[in-house]
């Protein structure tokens, strides 16, 4: 690993549209012309390239690493379900083919229960789920994260759930993947919350987002990824920076508008990072 960041891209800004689905090998050829050193998809995006001797060949093609594989799955109960057993074991059987790369839990968020005792359940039970899974995968010499996010559904979203998520994770077998855009979009502040659990930090998302709440294009919203990049290298901060466009244009152009956040990157925070 490098001694300082190093700018990934994430493929939920081709899922928005839909058709890109199973077509990793189209956005690596994408990001070969960026200057995009890694990419994060998620297992849909895999394809042919489930198998991991056709993604090294890919990766090698386009000059990319593997930089995270992103499992998202319900996680309701207290234990992984079979199915979401098998499709975490898939991921491991990928990612031993590729030391140093990391997985990302993130739960689909499905539905929030308004009562605070059936919240607190759910909470714990994701919990248990991850912490298990990640304590598999270290055992295997794999490192995880989790990824919390923002919508409504949502069971760690506000300011008291990340307390609950944070203070809850093992840290001994996995991190916090801190979603830049995720944390502004219920009104903490990311740079602020990066800064008190910087200690867990392992991976990180970025996203832009306007100060009304609607996603923008990298540098076209309010957060400050300036002071967040900073930070990050200050702090001795060696891992991904995964930037995850969801504006509105990245639906019907998600090649052109990464490779504008390619070029907002390499003018505003390469110079931070090198």
């Amino acid at each position: 690993m490098s001694g300082k960041p190093r700018l990934a891209c994430q493929t939920y800004t081709w899922q928005m549209s839909g058709d890109y689905v199973g077509r990793l090998d189209h956005i690596l050829g994408l990001l070969g012309r960026t200057g995009f050193v890694g990419v994060e998809p998620e297992t849909q995006f895999l394809g042919a390239l489930a198998d991991p001797e056709a993604m090294r060949a890919a990766l090698a093609d386009a000059g990319v690493e593997l930089a995270a594989l992103c499992l998202v799955e319900d996680w309701l109960d207290s234990e992984e379900t079979a199915d979401e057993r098998r499709r975490a074991d898939e991921c491991l059987a990928i990612l031993e083919h590729f030391p140093g790369t990391l997985l990302n839990l993130c739960q689909m968020p499905t539905s929030r229960p308004d009562d605070a005792t059936e919240l607190r359940v759910r909470q714990d039970n994701l919990l248990s789920c991850v912490n298990a899974i990640a304590k598999r995968f270290h055992d295997r010499g794999i490192a995880s994260g989790y990824h919390p996010n923002s919508p409504a559904e949502s069971i760690y979203r506000t300011d008291d759930d990340y307390g609950i998520l944070l203070d809850g994770l093992d840290a001994s077998v996995v991190g916090w993947i801190p979603d830049c855009g995720h944390i502004a979009k219920v009104g903490m502040d990311p740079l602020q919350k990066i800064r008190d659990y910087r200690s867990l930090v392992c991976h990180i998302h970025y996203k832009d987002m306007d100060a009304e709440g609607t996603w923008q294009e990298m540098g076209h919203g309010a957060i400050d990824y300036h002071g967040i990049t900073q930070l990050l290298v200050d702090t001795g901060y060696t891992g991904w920076i995964v930037v995850e466009d969801e504006s509105d244009r990245a639906i019907p152009q998600p090649d052109e508008v990464t490779i504008d956040d390619w070029n907002w990157l390499e003018r505003e925070l390469v110079p931070i990072v090198t």
